[in-house]
């Protein structure tokens, strides 16, 4: 299970790489490499679903983690935070459409997600990589969620099958299927064949 995961891992960042890249000059968004980088790992850590929503943070809205948050120690307040952001990130980019049939819509997560980014760059060392990162999530969230938005319509493989899921199904699964599959788009050895055919349709 581990030596797959590594792999994965491993084709998952290449792979991410290249999709923030193309994104990034589709979209025309400018962004420092710093946060280019903070994407990609972002992307990387939820190709896991249990990292997207943890046990014990399932009967909390992320209101209400906000606000505790800001009562906890500067460790934990930084990392309450910061999971804060990346998750209302990584919800408004790749569910962005699911949430419009929702009652709680896109803007409450840009609002928690750009006010724990804010919160973050207020308490984090500043001239720092960490700082010119969250800054730039605080102040251009949405246009962050248009750059993860795009990587997931382009993440979709035809016949509806999701890239993401299938990297998952493998790993949980060690599925044959799932693997030929992604062997199939190139993911699992030659990420760029992937990303030539998503940047063609």
């Amino acid at each position: 299970m581990e030596e797959k995961k590594a792999e994965i891992l491993t084709s998952a960042k290449t792979y991410f790489q290249e999709m923030v890249d193309l994104a990034f000059e589709e979209r025309q968004v400018k962004a420092t490499s710093v946060v280019k980088v903070y994407l990609v790992d972002l992307l990387n850590f939820y190709l896991f679903s249990e990292n997207l929503y943890p046990s014990e943070e399932r009967e909390q809205t992320l209101a209400e983690q906000f606000l505790r948050a800001q009562i906890e120690d500067p460790k934990v307040r930084l990392e309450m935070l910061k999971k804060l952001g990346d998750t209302s990130l990584y919800i408004s980019g790749f569910f962005g459409d699911s949430l419009k049939r929702k009652i709680v819509d896109i803007d409450y997560y840009a609002s928690i997600g750009g006010s724990a980014y804010e919160s973050l760059a207020a308490i984090v060392p500043k001239p720092s990589p960490n700082y010119e990162v969250f800054s730039q999530m605080a102040e251009r969230f949405l246009d962050f969620v248009d750059i993860l938005t795009w990587i997931s319509q382009k993440s979709r493989i035809q016949k509806g099958h999701d890239i993401l899921r299938l990297y998952e199904r493998f790993i949980q699964t060690g599925s044959s299927w799932a693997k030929e599959q992604l062997e199939a788009q190139g993911i699992m050895s030659h990420p760029v064949d992937v990303l030539k055919k998503a940047s063609e349709q």
